[in-house]
């Protein structure tokens, strides 16, 4: 009681030095906790993007495995390479089903894909002319293709990336077109096709495989091909005219059975976590998949999202660690010159019997009342300012999302994309506004606020410490007088 009767005395005496350094602390206070706001708002956004991307596995071509033996110099090399792809063991929807029964996947999706001619619908395609320029008209699907159309089918919204990612942009379609595109003989057209065959929505198509089975779909939706994707081709029709989009179960149906009927399926995995990648694809290949192939993640896209937001963490970090040297050095000195101002005092104090101990008490507990107090100030008003200052980094990147929500609601056909899971894990992050200042500065803030604190005391009072063990009370009082 003592020690701190004394300090206190002490503060109203020397109300100038005390609220410099009340000022000073005040400010370290009001930036550690705006800084820390902002890097909390970073971390925040990090994991926001990161989420924002499903951890997906995908099965690709080992290249390096394929062209391990290729000499090719000799032709018997490149005749070996060739006989290697070709018998590499493809693996049917049954197969992805077993592969996606593993502690590992969380869920899968997939799409397949089949060749069929036309019955009573008509390919588009233009002759070619020798007036025209060379390539004109051999577009993906034009005279490029042993059939006539591409029949591709989604097992769900989620594998449609065409269309989240704004490829494809649904321009016709009927009220209840989701409710029925995953469950039946529905299929969605290019606007080209549909105009080239005078077809519209609700009409029916006839399509046929090569053993001449026929089977009918209904067009309950017209979609288009962004220019952008077609801009390099030399064709009269977009890359995707002849491509008709279905349901996975609609290709399966047709497959099941026919062994003449060649499909091709591409499934994404998704998983819960990287690491497990390595293990998952040695359980692939005990399930039977071909060594030839191998599994490929997005791992390195889901973090080129948030390359420019750690520059924001990395920012705030480093002029968090420049503001605390910088303040404790100020705060340093300051106590320096401070224990030198009051050497006759400690003179004093020392002579009537006040012990070392209790001198730097008294002294250190001075500080840390001053302290406490800028601090408690400090943390107020940075907290009131960092809800401002983190809603303001968060503006742009929760209008970006809310544009790009809109976005892939209209490349559907201006309905709810259903899924909330497959929009954000197809790289849509979930970015709100902070509604209150605790949601900024949360306890975490708070508790490193508090040990930024006590860590700039220690740092000042190593002065008056290390000069009160030093000072020799006989000596400061010759000296004064």
């Amino acid at each position: 009681m003592f020690i701190l009767k004394n300090a206190w005395i002490s503060i109203k005496r020397n109300k100038g030095r005390n609220i410099l350094i009340g000022i000073i602390i005040l400010i370290i206070a009001c930036a550690c906790t705006i800084t820390l706001a902002i890097k909390n708002t970073a971390v925040d956004l990090i994991n926001s993007y990161k989420s924002a991307y499903d951890k997906e596995v995908t099965i690709g071509f080992n290249r390096e495995n394929m062209m391990k033996d290729f000499d090719p110099s000799r032709e018997e090399g490149r005749e070996g390479a060739r006989e290697k792809f070709d018998n590499i063991a493809s693996y049917t929807v049954s197969d992805v089903e077993k592969f996606a029964d593993s502690d590992y996947i969380k869920s899968y999706y997939y799409t397949y894909g089949v060749g069929l001619n036309g019955n009573n619908i008509e390919k588009a395609e233009i002759e070619s002319n020798s007036d025209m320029p060379n390539g004109f008209g051999h577009g993906k699907g034009n005279n490029m293709s042993q059939t006539d159309f591409t029949l591709t089918g989604y097992s769900s919204k989620d594998a449609m990336s065409e269309f989240i990612s704004g490829a494809y942009t649904m321009s016709e379609i009927t009220d209840n077109a989701w409710d029925i595109a995953f469950n039946g003989n529905y299929v969605f057209i290019n606007e080209e096709l549909a105009s080239y065959n005078n077809l519209k929505l609700n009409d029916k198509i006839k399509l046929a495989d090569e053993d001449g089975n026929t089977y009918e779909f209904e067009i309950i939706g017209i979609f288009k091909e962004n220019e952008e994707d077609n801009k390099e081709t030399m064709s009269m029709f977009s890359n995707s005219v002849n491509t008709i989009i279905t349901n996975s179960d609609a290709v399966v149906a047709l497959t099941n059975g026919n062994e003449n009927l060649k499909a091709s399926i591409y499934p994404t995995f998704i998983i819960d976590s990287y690491d497990h990648v390595e293990k998952l694809q040695d359980e692939f290949y005990e399930k039977g998949l071909d060594e030839n192939f191998i599994l490929q993640t997005n791992e390195e896209l889901a973090e080129s999202g948030v390359s420019s937001v750690k520059n924001i963490s990395s920012f705030s970090t480093t002029f968090l660690v420049l503001t605390l040297i910088i303040g404790g050095i100020v705060l340093f000195v300051i106590n320096m010159i401070n224990i030198r101002e009051r050497k006759y005092e400690i003179g004093v104090l020392r002579t009537i019997g006040i012990s070392k101990v209790k001198l730097t008490m008294q002294f250190v507990s001075e500080l840390v009342i001053v302290s406490v107090v800028a601090l408690v100030l400090g943390a107020g008003i940075g907290a009131v300012s960092s809800k401002g200052i983190s809603n303001s980094l968060l503006a742009n990147e929760i209008s970006s999302s809310n544009e790009k929500t809109e976005e892939i609601n209209k490349n559907f056909g201006g309905m709810a994309h259903g899924s909330e899971r497959g929009m954000h894990g197809k790289g849509m992050p979930v970015v709100q506004a902070y509604d209150s200042i605790d949601a900024v500065v949360d306890m975490k803030v708070l508790l490193e606020l508090l040990s930024i604190g006590i860590s700039l005391v220690f740092v000042s009072s190593i002065a008056s410490m290390v000069s009160i063990q030093r000072f020799s009370p006989l000596t400061i009082l010759k000296e004064r007088s």
